[in-house]
């Protein structure tokens, strides 16, 4: 390696591996460098989706994202799913889509994924130094000087990929924000974002654990509607997950974070509104026969989940000591109107007692980060510093569950790598 370093990535995550590699095919001449204080690289790549690697999504649009759309749309035009599809061919990964879009390695290995990465960045003689925590950097006439535990590195350019908090275990501990906040840049307040969500002991989830169905959220801040999502939930012995709770989980955290008044209702019916299963019900229990309660929710959701509905009816309907039929086996025609009504309320607005959320270990992103309106977008390079480009989860941009966070680092990978060679010229 030269004294004097052409280009310095601080990260060898998705972003920084995608900016080395496109600096590098930009400018076979150059000599770029990658840090990381790892003891092995893309350790985030190889955990996410289920150790599968979610790489990106068939339709990706500014509006899946939570950051300013127009300046989300700019970025995002200069490497887009198609060519991200195209850029894995190259590397000689082939992808499989799947329900929503997701696009998956054929292989169903992350590891596919990882491995290409790092045989590319080797072909085109990208050097990656794992174990070199870097400390501090400083901007020095014509570049940085960049301090790591394992000695002092002088580069033109730095291109910042250090990631958020999430996983911290894979070395993204908000480190690399505390460079930028050195370096002169703000920070809005991050939080676990894609997260699961922990319910009070003595809710209903710890017997439904295991359990998966379609439902609606609806996040109230306030007592107003901040976010209503459709999608699946997964019961789990803490509380609930699944992705429909991974993206809602964002709205929550934020306002709990920020002291206000913010709940969590679920609807068991989704696509229709309270009015609707109130009718359906009605017009239900006019036909013939003696159905229950049960049986007939049955039809409609996972035995259990309809079980423990009906559990949480009989406490708004105060069964005790059998005095009143308790709601299950109670039949359809025999419910009154009253009755009825509390019924559809916990079938349709049901309010979920959320205390937490699992924390940064437990978050696949971060929401919050440097603004985008510190960067240039068309080259992800610093307003504040030249030469100094900030690149992937760093940025305060999030995307929902899907392969959007993927797509995002390759693409501010690769407008800073690409960006960053050409740069070098001029300097």
């Amino acid at each position: 390696m030269r004294d004097e370093i052409d280009i310095a990535i601080i990260g060898s995550g998705a972003a920084g591996l995608a900016a080395g590699i496109f600096s590098a095919e930009t400018r076979r001449d150059l000599t770029i460098v990658l840090f990381d204080g790892a003891r092995t690289i893309g350790s985030k790549i190889l955990v996410s989706g289920g150790g599968r690697c979610n790489v990106t999504n068939a339709y990706v649009q500014p509006s899946d994202f939570h950051a300013p759309q127009k300046v989300v749309a700019r970025i995002l035009q200069r490497f887009d799913e198609q060519a991200t599809i195209s850029w894995f061919q190259s590397l000689g990964v082939e992808l499989k889509q799947e329900p929503g879009g997701k696009l998956f390695p054929q292989s169903n290995q992350a590891k596919t994924v990882l491995t290409a990465l790092l045989q590319r960045s080797k072909e085109l003689h990208v050097q990656i130094l794992n174990q070199h925590r870097v400390q501090t950097i400083s901007p020095e006439k014509n570049g940085f000087r960049i301090q790591s535990n394992q000695g002092t590195f002088i580069s033109r350019m730095v291109i910042l990929a250090t990631g958020g908090q999430s996983l911290p275990k894979s070395g993204s501990d908000g480190q690399g924000w505390s460079m930028a906040k050195n370096l002169g840049h703000s920070v809005t307040r991050p939080y676990p974002a894609l997260v699961p969500l922990v319910l009070n002991k003595a809710f209903i989830h710890s017997e439904l654990s295991g359990v998966s169905h379609e439902v609606g959220l609806t996040t109230r801040v306030n007592q107003k509607m901040v976010d209503h999502r459709i999608g699946s939930l997964l019961w789990t012995h803490f509380g609930i997950s699944g992705p429909v709770v991974l993206d809602a989980s964002r709205f929550w955290v934020m306002a709990n974070g920020q002291g206000k008044t913010v709940t969590l209702s679920l609807s068991c019916f989704p696509h229709q509104t309270k009015e609707e299963v109130g009718c359906w019900l009605s017009h239900v229990s006019r036909e013939p026969g003696r159905k229950t309660v049960l049986s007939w929710l049955s039809h409609h959701l996972p035995d259990r989940v309809a079980e423990k509905l009906c559990s949480l009816s009989d406490k708004q309907w105060n069964c005790r000591n059998d005095q009143f039929p308790r709601v299950a086996m109670t039949p359809l025609n025999q419910l009154s109107q009253e009755k009825r009504a509390i019924l559809v309320d916990v079938l349709t607005d049901l309010s979920l007692p959320v205390v937490g959320q699992r924390g940064w270990n437990f978050a696949e992103v971060t929401a919050g980060g440097i603004p985008l309106s510190e960067i240039n977008p068309k080259t992800m390079m610093s307003r504040i510093i030249p030469s100094l480009y900030l690149i992937g989860e760093m940025l305060d941009s999030d995307g929902r569950i899907g392969g959007f966070n993927f797509q995002w680092a390759w693409t501010t990978g690769f407008i800073a790598g690409w960006s960053a060679a050409l740069e070098v010229e001029k300097i």
